[in-house]
């Protein structure tokens, strides 16, 4: 099968409440690669890449969350171009 990417905007209470680290244990679990980072306007930025019905499933999880995290909308735009991410981590604003 072949990868698929998507771009993934998590609003709600998602920054504060473990919610990138929470998503670097799913992706692990997943076997997904990319990367997840705060965004200045409060919500989250993931990339993602893998067989589409594995990110497909990776996004039901997201849409729920971890304990501490309130979601109130999720964005996804999808690519059938994996940019070939090699590993999934945390990013940082600079």
């Amino acid at each position: 099968m072949s990868s698929v990417g998507a771009s993934i905007i998590v609003n709600g209470v998602v920054q504060g409440v473990g919610f990138r680290y929470w998503t670097i244990r799913k992706a692990s679990e997943f076997g997904i690669n990319g990367y997840v980072a705060n965004l200045p306007d409060g919500s989250v930025a993931i990339e993602v890449e893998a067989d589409r019905s594995i990110v497909e499933a990776f996004i039901k999880e997201v849409k729920i969350g971890p304990t501490y995290a309130s979601i109130t909308d999720v964005k996804i735009e999808w690519r059938e171009q994996p940019k070939g991410y090699k590993d999934f981590n945390v990013r940082y604003a600079e």
